[in-house]
């Protein structure tokens, strides 16, 4: 049973990666039966279909994305600085962001662009992201639709930062965009609306 379970996780990490790397629509069974090592017919013991692999990979990014947001409210208790910790993601994962773009907005925009039923699981990400962001803004005093509307405005930012930061490959310019974000963030004090960089 643990050998099972282990190899259903080692499917689902190469199909996130693959994925991530080549797009969902162009990676197949056996490119990720390959990447595993293992035959097709055990890669179909445990899944049957390319959408139920995709479930699999949403939800592992999903559990994932919440475990790091537990490991950074367990890092620091300051607001800002946790806000700080996912500005800096598009510095963390720099090299992968320029050579494939984001995870997240890459997966849930190939899955608009196939009208996949699978598109708003997709999204629960940016959800978590959204309301976490949203949660440390109100921690430092702003009312909700502030607060929602600046969690909002920094998933903004990662989005244009990791689509520039692939489409032209330039470090520079996401070091500048960090420091642009952390000096409006630190001149954003509480209860101040509609500051924009």
């Amino acid at each position: 049973m643990a050998a099972s379970a282990t190899t259903r996780a080692q499917i689902v990490e190469a199909a996130d990666r693959l994925f991530y790397e080549q797009g969902f629509e162009h990676t197949s069974f056996t490119a990720i039966a390959e990447a595993v090592g293992i035959s097709r017919g055990n890669f179909y013991y445990h899944f049957r279909t390319k959408d139920e692999i995709l479930a699999a990979v949403i939800d592992s990014r999903v559990a994932a994305t919440r475990a790091m947001l537990r490991r950074w409210a367990a890092e620091t208790p300051d607001p800002a600085q946790r806000i700080r910790l996912f500005i800096h993601i598009v510095l963390t994962n720099g090299a992968d962001i320029r050579a494939f773009g984001c995870p997240v907005g890459t997966l849930t925009a190939e899955l608009a662009k196939l009208r996949h039923p699978a598109r708003p699981e997709a999204v629960a990400v940016f959800t978590l992201f959204r309301a976490w962001l949203a949660d440390q803004f109100a921690a430092l005093g702003h009312e909700p639709g502030a607060a929602d509307a600046k969690a909002l405005h920094v998933l903004a930012f990662s989005q244009g930062v990791a689509a520039l930061a692939n489409a032209f490959g330039e470090e520079d310019f996401v070091h500048r965009e960090v420091a642009r974000l952390e000096r409006w963030l630190a001149d954003s004090p509480a209860r101040r609306t509609g500051a924009t960089p």
